[in-house]
């Protein structure tokens, strides 16, 4: 896999872009970042988690007990360890040209070790400052980006049947009011477990409500983009997946970042943010604009 370079800023007039929008309706894009550093080798660090937040991620440190930093928006998406080089992106696994660093309480990369991690261009200007993260989607594939064609595009695999039988209208009826029963559980990203947390973040909640019924569907909604068969919005039945771009991203975008069930009427449930597990309008508001495509594993 190759990722897209990263870049110096060269003028110092240049002024932030805004180039994502989280579901509040928050801008975010450029910033200017206060606590970065060189080290001796002349190496430019810089604080990781208001980077990856610049384009609407959210990161959450579990290293100090054991645990990886996660990265991602509704879903984990990017994964890594301070001092190690060896990290995991968009669901594969890639080496850094740095290490993450650990310094006071805070995780630091350098601008060219986070264009791999993220798979996207990264801007610096070290004399003012000035940080800019691409939006994923900002990449194109051709030979001055050199974004692979695998690295990102789910397109490109064919989805996997589950093999289970179909459940009865009556069946999917019991799977929506069994996911309903968790309305308002709240949303964590990078949840663990919901026996031991009882939280959810997106995926591991597709993942409960289904395992009810016999599937086992995978941890993230990257993976789970790859069970059972696509499905148009015409054809959508009570209990198919739904498939959300991230922020700043259209809907030709092949990674998803965020997975809801449907539930008929026009209407999905899913987890973000508060109240947690809520039920939205699929057809509306923010969701419809940023729908990717819909997934039958029934």
């Amino acid at each position: 896999m190759v990722s897209t370079p990263a870049c110096s800023y060269n003028k110092t007039d240049q002024k932030p872009k805004v180039n994502s929008m989280t579901p509040a309706g928050s801008l975010s894009g450029s910033y200017y970042e206060k606590s970065s550093f060189t080290d001796s080798q002349g190496k430019y660090w810089i604080p990781l988690k208001p980077a990856a937040a610049s384009i609407g991620y959210r990161m959450k440190d579990d290293t100090s007990s054991g645990g990886y930093a996660k990265i991602g928006y509704t879903d984990v998406m990017y994964m890594l360890h301070p001092d190690s080089t060896h990290v995991f992106s968009l669901g594969q696994k890639i080496t850094l040209p740095d290490a993450p660093v650990r310094r006071n309480g805070q995780i630091y990369i350098t601008p060219t070790a986070l264009s791999k991690l993220l798979q996207t261009e990264v801007g610096w200007n070290p004399s003012t400052g000035e940080i800019n993260v691409a939006s994923p989607s900002d990449r194109k594939d051709n030979g001055n980006t050199g974004t692979s064609s695998g690295t990102n595009s789910g397109t490109t695999e064919q989805p996997k049947s589950l093999h289970i039988q179909s459940l009865s209208a009556a069946d999917s009826s019991e799977l929506v009011a069994y996911a309903k029963k968790f309305l308002g559980v709240p949303y964590e990203f990078g949840a663990g477990p919901y026996e031991e947390t009882k939280r959810f973040d997106c995926s591991s909640f597709t993942r409960h409500v289904f395992k009810k019924f016999g599937v086992d569907l995978p941890r993230l909604a990257k993976d789970q983009d790859n069970q059972g068969r696509r499905v148009s919005r015409s054809e959508l039945e009570v209990g198919d997946l739904i498939f959300f771009t991230v922020p700043g991203r259209f809907e030709s975008d092949a990674v998803p970042g965020h997975v809801g069930i449907y539930i008929g009427d026009g209407k999905f449930i899913h987890t973000w943010g508060d109240p947690g597990v809520q039920i939205s309008d699929l057809d509306s508001g923010y969701w419809s604009n940023v729908t990717l495509h819909m997934q039958r594993v029934l």
